[in-house]
This record gives structure tokens, C-alpha cells and sequence, in this order.
């Protein structure tokens, strides 16, 4: 085990930025275990990509990206074995090797596998990738391992946890068989493709829709199963598609100065990057996954039932087109969609959802960026739940209103870790500790 000594630790954007007294780098489990062991206050983090305050602020920290490695496939289960610090991108490539999948499609690979189950992420048209979780080790905070096996009652606790309860040591997790998909793209008004969510959501295996703020306009995108060998007309628009990036970049350069900037912005990018139709087949991460992410970015999500889409989405899009307010919003806004679960932190517990993005191109002044306010305000009105690795300001009186399971998941957490080794000052008033914190 490395260990180094006074750093500073910077998050993929430099927008959080923390001095420790003690960094692990960890290989092994029971290098893990005596990190733990050995600190009153500990935290952890992987690829730093959360634009949540979640993984680091204590003194001690471990770098869980060295402890990455696939330990081993059970061919008879379909299922396979991993460290926790092992990038997603490793672990869908070894995984589609074999010709399996994880049916789980998140925007970005890059991330750790503890991250990602940590924080609920998710594909679309799916469930979140830690239902597919069906073994874990978690290392407590006395430095014991603690086995959760599928169907225990500590599973759909531990699923989505924060990093709050321990930290995942293994995990396993369950494979279907690789499919291919045929992928349509195209865009349409907002009168069209609002309407259709769930029809479509029954037709299609794939669906996510890049909504584009201040145009009325989304681009949506369909995949459906199909035989490997079926033949495709493959069109993937022309070449300057992949300038994208760029163009937002110089275009949004100055809209945190004057926002209105960003309105004339959207039309322009829609016109030129999403007004195109593609279509293409390819393995389920080979159509779909997003390979990487720019470091300028800053990101909220937030989640709502189904059945209260359609009306949050005309509310919002109605407050962002007032020109009395500066919550303009830069594209896209990612709408996915995710069926419903038992994990008590997921943001779809108990119901099917659609997730909505929102992106501020300008990382270094999203602090200033209104649009992260407003979603917020609308979406928490209607009961919505934000992205646990992403922005957003709301705290416990909040979300015990909105997950039926909070107060739950709290007493958990104080039975795993009776000390609060595993928080550090977000997470400490993200459930309402201020007072015990300043009081020890």
C-alpha cells in the first residue's frame, strides 16, 4: 500500500478542491481494510467525476483506482467478479469478450464501478446498474468485512449508499446475453415526441431524447434488437457532427456574462448538429455508451415519476423561456428513462422514471448558473429526486419527503458506522448532523 502524505486533491474540474494529511493508494483487500482501520474519518474516490462534494473533505482519503481488477467469471451463472475500483469501460469490454452485457447504458465510462454503484447511475431504458448487483463485500468501519448477498435484507439499502455505509471491497454482478441494436436518430418537435414517451417506451428497447432548451425541439434517438448479421444501411451525418464540442465550447464562452447569449446559441447548435437523421447498428455499448466526457462540464439530474413528466417538462420549458429570469440552458438536456426498482435510494423506487439533465458547458462559473436553481425549484415541487454524483442544494428536511425510505437508510447508517467515520462535511448536513459534528 502507497501512502502519501499533505496533498491536495482536486476533483476532473478543479471546482472542489481539498488538502489531506493521508492519501492510500490501495491493491488489495486487506490494505483496504487497514486504511480504514487506521482513521477516525476516512473517505474514497475513484475517477473524482462527481459534480457532488461526496468523496472527499476528511483527512484520509483512499485512491481506489489501483484496487481494479476483474478476479473472475462464473460461466454457469453469468455472472462476474470485480474490485470495486475497476473503470466501468474495463469491465463492459471483459463482460462483452465473453458475449455477455450488463443491460445498463450509462452516458460515460469512465467512471469506478464503486462510484457508480455509490451514486445510482444509470443507462436508459433500463434499470439502474446496481440491480444487477447480486454479491458485494463491504469493508465497515471498524475494518470488518461485512458479506450482502441478493435477497438479504441489507441489499436494497446498500445498492445506492453514498459511500455512507462502508466501502465496497467486490462486487458481483449478474450478465445477460450481448445484443445487437438498430439505432435511429432524427429530430422532432416538442409536440411530437412529448406525447409518444410511452408508446415508444413499449415499441423500442432503446430510447433517450436530447432535448434542445429554446427551440421546441428534441432529437430523438431509438434502438431495437436485431440479428447481429442483419444488414443496415449505416448514415452517421456528416463529418462536421464531431465538432460539436467544440462549437458549444467558443458559442457558450461568454453566456455566463450574458446568459441571453445562450438562447441564440441553442438554435444555432441545433440547426447545425442535431437537425441531421443517423442511422446505425452496432453491440449494445458499441451503439450507445458515450466513450468519455469533457472535464468543462458541470452536471445536475433530476428524476420524476412518469406520469408527471409531461407537466413538470411544459412548466420548466415555460420558466426558461422567460426572459425575465437567466436560466437559459445550455444543450442538451438528456432525457432517459428508468423502470422501477426496490433499491430505498434510487430514484426509482417503486415507479418508472424519466431522468433530465442539465449541462453547464462553463464548469468554473456554474456556481452563478441560474438554470441548476430553477430545474431544482420545479423539479422538487413535484416530488422529484435529484442525482445523488451530481448538483443540487436540497438536504435532509428535503429528501425525507422524498424518498420513503430516508429515515431508514439513516438508522442503517448509524448501526454500520456508529462514529460517522464515513462522512465528511457535505454529507454530515446532508442528513442533518451539523449539530453532532460541531457538538464532537
Amino acid at each position: 500500500m502507497k501512502q502519501n502524505k499533505n496533498g491536495v486533491w482536486k476533483s476532473w474540474n478543479e471546482n472542489l478542491v481539498y488538502t489531506y494529511t493521508n492519501l492510500y493508494k490501495v491493491t488489495s483487500e486487506s490494505e483496504l481494510q487497514n486504511a480504514v482501520l487506521e482513521n477516525e474519518k476516512i473517505r474514497f474516490f475513484g475517477s473524482k467525476q462527481s459534480s457532488a462534494d461526496i468523496a472527499a473533505g476528511s483527512d484520509a482519503l483512499i485512491d481506489m483506482t489501483s484496487y481494479n481488477q476483474i478476479i473472475g467469471f462464473n460461466d454457469a451463472e453469468n455472472t462476474v467478479t470485480v474490485q470495486s475500483g475497476v473503470l466501468l469501460g474495463d469491465l463492459l469490454e471483459a463482460i462483452e469478450a465473453k458475449g455477455w452485457c450488463i443491460p445498463c447504458l450509462p452516458d460515460i465510462n469512465t467512471i469506478t464501478i464503486g462510484g457508480a454503484l455509490a451514486t445510482g447511475t444509470h443507462g436508459t431504458s433500463g434499470k439502474l446498474l446496481c440491480e444487477y448487483m447480486t454479491q458485494c463485500r463491504l469493508v465497515l468501519a471498524n475494518g470488518t468485512i461485512k458479506i450482502i448477498n441478493e435477497g438479504d435484507d441489507l441489499m436494497d439499502a446498500v445498492r445506492v449508499s453514498l459511500g455512507v455505509l462502508g466501502v465496497m471491497s467486490t462486487i458481483t454482478f449478474k450478465c445477460e446475453p450481448i445484443y445487437t441494436l438498430h439505432v435511429k436518430e432524427r429530430p422532432e418537435n416538442d409536440s411530437e415526441w412529448l406525447p409518444k414517451i410511452k408508446q415508444r417506451l413499449k415499441d423500442h428497447d432503446f430510447l433517450r431524447i436530447l432535448w434542445l432548451p429554446h427551440t421546441s425541439k428534441g432529437y430523438v434517438i431509438t434502438g431495437d434488437k436485431i440479428n447481429p448479421d442483419t444488414e443496415v444501411i449505416e448514415n452517421l451525418g456528416p463529418k462536421y457532427l464531431k465538432h460539436r464540442r467544440k462549437a458549444s465550447k467558443i458559442l457558450y464562452k461568454y453566456s455566463h456574462v450574458f446568459p441571453w447569449i445562450t438562447s441564440i446559441s441553442n438554435k444555432i447548435l441545433a440547426k447545425a448538429f442535431f437537425s441531421s437523421k443517423k442511422e446505425h447498428k452496432g453491440s449494445l455499448y458499441q451503439a450507445t455508451v458515450t466513450k468519455s466526457r469533457g472535464s468543462t462540464l458541470e452536471l445536475a439530474e433530476w428524476t420524476i415519476g412518469i406520469d408527471k413528466f409531461p407537466k413538470v417538462f411544459e412548466e420548466l420549458k415555460a420558466e426558461i423561456d422567460k426572459w425575465s429570469n437567466n436560466s437559459f440552458i445550455h444543450i442538451p438536456m438528456d432525457v432517459r428513462f428508468v423502470q422501477k426498482d426496490n433499491s430505498w435510494l434510487s430514484y426509482a423506487y417503486k415507479e418508472d422514471t424519466v431522468t433530465m439533465g442539465c449541462v453547464s458547458r462553463n464548469a468554473a462559473t456554474a456556481d452563478t448558473y441560474e438554470a441548476f436553481k430553477s430545474v431544482e425549484k420545479i423539479f422538487l415541487k413535484h416530488g422529484g429526486k435529484p442525482h445523488w454524483g451530481k448538483r443540487f442544494a436540497a438536504k435532509d428536511f428535503e429528501l425525507s419527503r422524498i424518498y420513503k425510505k430516508w429515515e431508514d437508510f439513516k438508522d442503517v447508517r448509524r448501526q454500520l458506522d456508529p462514529t460517522d467515520k464515513f462522512l465528511n462535511p457535505y454529507l454530515t448536513k446532508l442528513f442533518n448532523l451539523k449539530k453532532l459534528a460541531d457538538a464532537s
